[in-house]
């Protein structure tokens, strides 16, 4: 919540916190539970009523101890019985997870100089360990039902896949033998060449992610799957504010279209797009426009339900909208509809 607001993306992103808080900076530590600038506070029983039913996009949650098939324990520490509370609830529920926590617990100290991280004193006590005490989470059904999901530590980044944790970033100036895999109980599936955390997470400064995370250039968020003779729209997180924006989204589509020579099927991603109310009606006029000269057919998806609804009543008037709230869906659309 804290580096949400340091870079600026609360008018993107509604954090919340179990006991009821909707928007704003949750705290954290012994004041967990209250906000700063709350959009709203509702009952604890509410609160759960959205999470049961699935409202969360993603869920950041800490983990006490994880075994090989991405299991985490956080209700059964030692000899301390601490009990689950919401944990199962947010962690079953949420589309994406991302566990988050050091690797070792019990006097761990780390140095970062020069953007490089050090282990100055290791911890007592791993994390990482053959088989969890209590299982929380269950890293098998997650895996099975390919529910997306992250282990993000001080030194290193797990994946959760169908065979267990998989190895696949690690900070700068940590070494893998000696850092990772030493302080494991079990040795992780390791990519050929794991990539390095991004080197900014690293520094004092503000890692500019309002600008990475959406200013992307239209060019490079039309995409020709050759292969699978796909169009791919990424339209995650970008905005329509004015008449310009529609010209540019139509210029670079339209240049892609006619580089590939023939109508095409299309997928086009709506996570977090942000369509102005007033140009509802310029953007279905521009989706009609490309259907008609381009595509074949079209799938959208998103996890936002207030998107799909405001996307269906708008392009509804005009196409079929066929709006998904997942990737996977969407894909299945077009392959069934390429089925003979």
């Amino acid at each position: 919540a804290s580096v949400a607001n340091e870079e600026r993306l609360l008018d993107y992103l509604t954090l919340t916190a179990e006991p009821g808080v909707v928007g704003g900076v949750p705290a954290a530590g012994l004041d967990f539970g209250a906000a700063v600038n709350t959009q709203a506070i509702i009952h604890q029983n509410q609160q759960f009523d959205f999470y049961d039913g699935g409202g969360l996009d993603m869920a950041c949650l800490g983990m006490g101890e994880a075994d090989s098939a991405g299991n985490v324990n956080v209700s059964r520490l030692g000899p301390r019985l601490v009990g689950a509370g919401g944990f199962i609830n947010i962690s079953q529920n949420a589309k994406k997870l991302v566990f988050a926590g050091t690797f070792t617990a019990g006097g761990l100290r780390v140095d970062i100089v020069d953007g490089r991280l050090s282990v100055a004193e290791e911890g007592r006590a791993r994390k990482f360990i053959d088989r969890v005490k209590q299982v929380t989470f269950s890293g098998e059904r997650a895996a099975r039902l390919q529910q997306p999901v992250l282990f993000v530590t001080e030194r290193c980044v797990f994946r959760l896949t169908v065979q267990g944790l998989e190895l696949i970033e690690i900070a700068p100036g940590i070494d893998l033998e000696r850092d990772i895999l030493a302080h494991m109980s079990f040795r992780p599936m390791v990519n050929d060449d794991p990539k390095l955390m991004d080197a900014s997470i690293f520094g004092p400064q503000p890692m500019d992610l309002k600008e990475r995370l959406l200013d992307l250039d239209l060019d490079s968020r039309v995409s020709f799957d050759r292969e699978r003779g796909l169009l791919f729209l990424n339209f995650e997180g970008l905005e329509i504010k004015n008449d310009s924006d529609i010209a540019s989204v139509r210029a670079a589509v339209v240049d892609k279209c006619q580089q590939i020579g023939r109508r095409i099927p299309v997928i086009v991603n709506y996570e977090g797009f942000d369509l102005a109310n007033h140009l509802a009606e310029d953007y279905a006029t521009l989706v009609r426009d490309l259907e008609d000269r381009y595509y074949t057919e079209v799938s959208r998806y998103t996890t936002s339900a207030f998107m799909r609804l405001k996307l269906g009543r708008t392009l509804s008037r005009v196409v079929a909208p066929h709006i998904f709230e997942r990737r996977e869906d969407a894909q299945a659309f077009h392959d069934h509809h390429s089925t003979p």
